[in-house]
């Protein structure tokens, strides 16, 4: 249980830092470094989720100012939505697959955010 608090922490303090941590850090360490697969390693960090953990966090973010309410609560509404109707979907599409389509979102990200304006 102990390498996964540890990625825990090291999750949230990248979250706290830079406002990541699920999907970019958690899934991935999940699937290489404790063999789950990419259906495993989303639900479970889904499941992870969904407590407030982000709480203090954005407590924290909205005490400097730095937390637009009214488009976190549109932005939640779509995100339940989106949520609900992409777990439905991924059933549908093969491990590997959404490794690869993963991957790819994370590497298109990586390129805007490095080479972007």
């Amino acid at each position: 249980m102990l390498p996964y608090l540890i990625l825990g922490l090291i999750a949230g303090l990248l979250s706290g830092i830079l406002g990541l941590g699920g999907g970019a850090v958690i899934i991935p360490a999940l699937v290489y470094l404790f063999s789950f697969s990419q259906h495993q390693a989303q639900g479970t960090t889904l499941a992870m989720m969904v407590p407030p953990i982000g709480l203090l966090a954005a407590l924290e973010y909205y005490r400097q100012g730095n937390v637009k309410i009214g488009i976190a609560l549109i932005l939640c509404i779509g995100f339940i939505a989106g949520s609900f109707y992409g777990a439905r979907l991924v059933e549908k599409i093969p491990d590997v697959l959404l490794k690869k389509i993963f991957g790819v979102f994370l590497l298109a990200v990586s390129f805007r955010m490095i080479f972007g304006k």
